[in-house]
């Protein structure tokens, strides 16, 4: 079982419009809802794949109950904890015109110390039985900002391997903790170590506790470096398409072969073809089985020969 946590789950809602003006009023040709946040995105991709899957976190009021509804029918086993305020909303609105869409996102519900004392039994319990645990996006208000890192230590003590996704001071914190990969975007690495150089800012997070460290690099694929080595990771040609996910399904890849043991270059390999294949689907945040399976034998695995 991979196990995925989500500490601010969201109501993905998505409007469709012909152009976006600002200040204008606009008819909606479409409105999709999806339960979000990123990582039960990273576990809808890994039930995809044929993973077992379990989703954890915070869900809550009208809002958390459209979500529960709309997970029951997925693969993702649903273990989130229930708290008293009303689960956020995340709004995308795309522009059929240009292919651009605009993201408001809504803070999360606040999340009592009890609640919190009641995920940390849920998660223990969970962790107990992982092959591989995930740790997945922002935190919502209440939540102390060292809460990653005390994930990681509990996953670290159960001898399970942890993967932490996030950004800014949580991110900071929870690779002091010595989780086993964290994957940033450049800018994310950036704001963490003050380095725009991508082989430079890894080796600064290794540095900083991280056994491995796979920075996105957005169309151009991924940096990793790890124990074993340093690689880059691209796909075999530029692609055009919504990256709405790719990001999550880059996490799918990198968690699945974590837990099924693979050597690093076919994590990497599946990481950015399924990354890829996001960015190619009709669907944002899905991705096109049909793509990822031309694209996996084709992504380019090189090691890195420069050091940071």
């Amino acid at each position: 079982m991979i196990l995925t946590v989500t500490l601010n789950t969201a109501l993905d809602v998505t409007y469709t419009v012909d152009a976006l003006v600002p200040h204008g009023s606009h008819r909606v040709g479409e409105v999709t809802e999806r339960p979000g946040g990123k990582g039960l995105n990273v576990a809808r991709v890994l039930g995809a794949l044929g993973h077992d899957a379990v989703v954890t976190g915070f869900v809550g009021g009208a809002t958390g109950g459209v979500l529960r509804g709309l997970l029951a029918p997925l693969p993702p086993r649903d273990a989130l904890v229930e708290v008293a305020g009303n689960t956020r909303r995340t709004l995308a609105i795309t522009d059929r015109s240009t292919g651009d869409t605009t993201q408001l996102n809504e803070p999360g519900p606040q999340v009592s110390p009890a609640e919190w004392a009641a995920f940390l039994r849920t998660y223990e319990e969970l962790v107990a039985g992982a092959d591989a645990v995930a740790l997945c996006g922002s935190l919502p208000p209440g939540i102390h900002v060292g809460a990653y890192a005390e994930l990681v230590r509990i996953a670290r003590a159960a001898a399970v391997p942890v993967l932490l996704d996030t950004s800014g001071e949580p991110l900071r914190r929870g690779i002091a903790a010595r989780p086993d990969l964290v994957k940033p975007n450049a800018e994310e690495l950036a704001r963490l170590t003050g380095s725009r150089e991508p082989l430079r800012a890894a080796g600064d997070a290794r540095r900083r506790g991280a056994h491995a460290v796979v920075a996105s690099l957005g169309p151009e694929g991924v940096l990793a470096l790890t124990p074993d080595g340093v690689w880059r990771a691209a796909p075999p040609a530029p692609v055009r398409g919504n990256p709405t996910g790719a990001g999550d399904s880059a996490v799918a890849g990198l968690l699945s072969a974590l837990a099924e043991g693979l050597p690093w270059p076919e994590r990497l390999a599946r990481a950015v073809a399924l990354s890829t294949a996001t960015v190619l689907a009709p669907t944002a945040g899905e991705f096109d089985a049909t793509a990822y399976a031309e694209l996996l034998p084709r992504v380019t695995v090189e090691p890195h020969t420069q050091t940071p």
